[in-house]
């Protein structure tokens, strides 16, 4: 039914066509393609210069589908072709397509003349092509093939005209030059006679200023997406340089190519803004000249609104939009079925678009919109269709049920085919329906009933008709209970963190199903998701209510509870008030600082619907663990204020302040914190604390102090006097210690006797004074060490680990060298001294035991007193010898049985190894209540039996060497009217 060129991807159009004359001599053929759809399948046609062409079977053009080919091709072949594509419902044309012949004659034979010029001068030589059709390309061929002219900014060959152009002959350019012209369609190339280039002898060339040769037209159409070559050459005396640049000072886009050598200007794939003025400036020494001209954009037309396929009824108007960009602004005109659509009463054609009024079935057919310009023109296809039919309801039958609620309005809708349009009319069962206020016929022919009651309820027909024939349908209508939501609209108020069921109550049609939906802030809440806040609890049919679960202030807003049937719908609205701690204080800023305040100013937070009645200040410094409450004036920060001023803040140190509100629901999050401001300096006022001292080598009084942090240090430049005399005297001797981290001054003075008495105070300083000193104290100079050895040495071996030693102390007192305790030096026999492990005692203590030795082991000890000052001289040297070691053996064979209300147990005698020391006894340990030890020197031992708690129980040797192994423990349970004899041997076999 319908034909279409250029809609479908397979449709394709006939294009123009140069071809070679030579190529005509070989009997070469051209096919003009076009395609068309259509059912039924179209029929081809061809025009050449608007006249049909004969295609009938001897002639040498011929139809294959649609496509046009041309045997035996001759001159006056070329012209415009146009393809006609028809079928029974109309025919449509395709855009014009040319064929032209390219060729390209000989050089005429005769001879060129010499050129004479003289050295320095400029000089052009002509090409003069012949004869030809088709685009040309130009070279120069010097003295002989195949040496070409090679271009550069002295020597230019102009691609419009072929002429060689020469800036500034030297001698290097005598010879014969010959032009070279191809043509781009044929590939052909002739030679033009040489040309002769001499120099004159009578003097060389002065220099000139430039002499522009080859220009560009002073106005240069140029087509959109194309690319425009400007050539620019001059002669003259130094080389002229070639510049170009644009006259309205816009600068070159990237893709402008600038060939400053060869004087040529490209743009590639040119748009509107590349239009505009362009220069050409060649300069020398001797002056400078330029030309102009204008490169102005076209487009051929581009469709952007096409009419598309259209059905009308007889006797209704069409409208066909057609619309298309171009430069200049295009044209239209109108075809129908092939030919020019000329403007009558009825059709008008106004800015492309095109109108008919009454229509009727002489109008159907295929159209054409064409919009073009002098550069081209464009196609759009569509066919009209008029139809004429009875009324007919097969596609749009009544509804067959419209439900509706009562007290509510209905449309029920009469569409029928039919054309022209005639009359509707209304029945409700067998009566005709009469229109009211209520009971309305629309024009379109639908019904609209307002206000519906339950005795509109009905079966209702239309009935359409014409001057075809008529029709009709019919359906019921049902009316329903309306739904009514019972829960009023309502405005709540929560705290954040409580929970909270919003009704939604409804009343209905029972025999509708109900569906309820809820919004907040008029989005959609999907129950599940949200972080389970939302949850719907309404349990019966007609309740759709839901809980919001530990309220946060994110849900207040506007919360829509909406229920819907296959009928209506219906929604209530509740507004949810979140009261909560304030929203954090905006603004905060530090309006002034000294040297121990602060006054800040905030903005305040939102109050989150609970007025603000305090504010708190936290303040952070590089040296507090993280954010700290700070005292402030007032003292209690109330709501209305925006002010305040923080106290107690230490000198020199960067601050930095945030604020808390409070309401009555609590506190909220802090403020961001302000910009960082350091306090004013100021002397210091605090010094060192735990000053103390003493030690030290000999003649030296030693003085230590806790350092002042940081913080307190209130200005750059800290440091300490440190203030000492002898004790008695009145002077004070001072040395400045200029680090603040120092915590040590040692004075030494060989005059200063050992152990002697000092006043010592330390003060502090900084680079805004001198602050105050602390405490007196007393600390005394270095002493000397002891000077004699302790006497009367003895050692005893304890056991194979431990020994122990006994000396006489020596007289303790306040003298000049106190003794402290003393120090005991112990190594082994084959060992040097210098290897002797120490064991230190404090006081004046005459004993010690040193533990942890070898046994069987010879031992060397010293003892020596020792102060402060170091170590006095050893006594001299006693040796001991440890004791062997105790049985490395555990008892084995142990076992137990009860008898009455005892337990008794048994093992087999340890024997030692030989360098062991003999077996003494035995040491049984058992857990019952509470642990206890029993001493034995037989291999057997009674104990009560266990009624309340198990026992636990270990055996192990003793002699003079020690405690030996112990053996594997042994658990017995609590017994009752049974015994049990347990035996364990090699420590793991189990026999019961």
């Amino acid at each position: 039914a319908l034909l279409q060129l250029s809609k479908y991807t397979k449709t394709t159009q006939p294009g123009s066509i140069v071809f070679p004359v030579d190529s005509m001599e070989k009997n070469r053929e051209v096919v003009f393609s076009c395609e068309a759809q259509g059912d039924p399948p179209p029929f081809y046609r061809w025009k050449l210069n608007g006249s049909l062409l004969n295609s009938k079977p001897g002639s040498h053009h011929s139809l294959s589908g649609g496509n046009l080919r041309i045997n035996h091709l001759n001159k006056e072949d070329a012209g415009t072709y146009q393809c006609l594509a028809s079928n029974s419902f109309g025919t449509i044309v395709s855009r014009e397509a040319s064929l032209t012949f390219a060729y390209l004659e000989n050089f005429r034979s005769h001879k060129r003349s010499s050129v004479s010029v003289r050295e320095g001068q400029g000089v052009v030589l002509l090409c003069g092509p012949p004869p030809h059709s088709g685009a040309l390309t130009f070279s120069w061929i010097f003295n002989e093939y195949p040496s070409f002219v090679k271009q550069d900014s002295r020597r230019f060959v102009s691609q419009e005209t072929g002429n060689l152009y020469i800036a500034k002959v030297e001698p290097s350019d005598v010879g014969n030059y010959t032009c070279v012209v191809t043509n781009t369609v044929t590939k052909t190339r002739v030679q033009g006679p040489p040309t002769p280039l001499i120099l004159r002898n009578d003097g060389v060339m002065g220099e000139y200023e430039p002499k522009i040769e080859v220009q560009f037209p002073e106005i240069v159409q140029v087509a959109k997406g194309s690319t425009v070559r400007l050539e620019c050459f001059a002669l003259g005396n130094p080389v002229p340089s070639i510049s170009w640049h644009r006259v309205d000072g816009v600068p070159f886009a990237r893709k402008v190519d600038v060939r400053k050598t060869s004087g040529v200007m490209e743009i590639p794939y040119f748009q509107q803004e590349d239009a505009g003025t362009y220069e050409c400036v060649a300069e020398n020494s001797k002056g400078r000249n330029s030309v102009q001209g204008k490169l102005s954009f076209f487009a051929s037309p581009q469709l952007i609104e096409k009419p598309q396929d259209v059905q009308k009824a007889i006797d209704d108007s069409l409208v066909w939009e057609c619309k298309a960009t171009g430069k200049p602004k295009p044209s239209y005109r109108w075809m129908k079925n092939g030919e020019n659509l000329e403007p009558t009463e009825r059709v008008q054609v106004i800015n492309g678009a095109l109108s008919i009024t009454r229509l009727g079935l002489s109008d159907i057919g295929m159209y054409q919109c064409v919009a073009g310009n002098k550069y081209g023109e464009v196609y759009s296809n569509a066919e009209l269709r008029v139809i004429a039919v009875a009324p007919d309801f097969f596609q749009n039958q009544l509804k067959s049920h419209t439900l509706v609620k009562e007290g509510g309005d209905v449309l029920i809708e009469c569409k029928p085919k039919m054309s022209p349009r005639g009359t509707i009319s209304w029945r409700k069962g067998n009566d005709a329906l009469r229109a009211s206020s209520r009971i309305v016929i629309l024009e379109s022919g639908s019904l609209r009933i307002s206000n519906t009651t339950k005795a509109d309820a009905g079966t209702y027909t239309c009935a359409a008709h014409n001057q075809f024939g008529e029709a009709s349908s019919s359906g019921n209508l049902i009316v329903k209970e309306p739904t009514i939501i019972t829960t009023a609209p309502n405005t709540l108020d929560v705290t954040v963190g409580e929970s909270i069921i919003l009704p939604c109550q409804v009343s209905y049609d029972p025999s509708l199903e109900l569906k309820f939906t809820w919004f907040f802030n008029e989005q959609l809440i999907h129950f599940g998701s949200h972080g389970g806040y939302f949850e719907k609890v309404g349990g019966q049919h007609s309740a759709g209510d839901m809980m919001i679960r530990n309220i946060q202030l994110r849900h207040a807003g506007k919360y829509t509870c909406a229920v819907q049937t296959k009928v209506d719908s219906s929604s209530i609205a509740t507004d949810l008030i979140v009261r909560g701690p304030p929203g954090p204080p905006t603004s905060i800023h530090v309006e002034e600082i000294t040297d121990t305040t602060a006054t800040l100013s905030w903005r305040p937070g939102p109050d989150n619907h609970s007025p603000i009645t305090a504010y708190t200040i936290q303040a952070r410094t590089p040296f507090s663990l993280g954010w700290q409450a700070v005292s402030t004036v007032p003292k209690v920060v109330g709501g209305s204020h925006l002010t305040a001023t923080v106290i107690e803040l230490n000198p020199w140190v960067e601050y930095e302040f945030r604020v808390l509100a409070s309401n009555a629901v609590g506190t909220g999050e802090p403020s961001k914190p302000s910009k960082k401001a350091r306090t004013k300096e100021t002397v210091p006022k605090v010094t060192p604390a735990n000053v103390s001292g003493g030690g030290g080598s000999r003649s030296e009084l030693v003085i230590t102090w806790e350092p002042v942090p940081e913080e307190l240090q209130n200005a750059a430049g800290f440091g300490y006097v440190v203030a000492f005399r002898p004790f008695g005297a009145t002077g004070w001797m001072q040395a400045a210690v200029p680090s603040p981290e120092a915590s040590k001054y040692v004075f030494k003075n060989e005059t200063i006797l050992p152990f002697s008495p000092f006043q010592v105070k330390v003060g502090v300083y900084n680079n805004k004074g001198e602050g105050p000193f602390g405490p007196v104290v007393t600390i005394y100079s270095a002493e000397e060490e002891p000077g004699r050895a302790p006497s009367r040495l003895r050692a005893k071996s304890l056991s194979a680990f431990d020994v122990e030693v006994y000396w006489k102390a020596l007289p303790w007192s306040t003298s000049k060298k106190r003794v402290l305790g003393y120090e005991l030096r112990y190594w082994e026999k084959n060992e040097k001294e210098d290897k002797a492990s120490l064991l230190r005692t404090v006081g004046n203590r005459t004993m010690a035991i040193i533990q942890g030795l070898k046994g069987c082991t010879t031992y060397y000890i010293t003892v020596r007193a020792y102060n402060t000052a170091g170590t006095g001289p050893p006594s001299p040297a006693v040796n001991v010898t440890t004791k062997k070691p105790p049985p490395s053996q555990p008892p084995s064979k142990v076992m137990w049985n009860t008898s009455n209300s005892k337990i008794i147990l048994n093992w087999e005698q340890v024997k030692p190894l030989e360098n062991e020391s003999e077996v003494m006894g035995y040491k049984v340990s058992h857990i019952f209540f509470r642990p206890s030890i029993m001493e034995t020197n037989t291999t057997s031992v009674e104990l009560s039996l266990p009624t309340d708690e198990e026992y636990i129980i270990q055996i192990r040797p003793f002699g003079e060497g020690g405690e030996g192994s112990s053996s594997r423990q042994i658990t017995i349970p609590k017994i009752s009217v049974f015994s049990v004899t347990l035996s364990f041997r090699n420590h793991s076999n189990m026999l019961i």
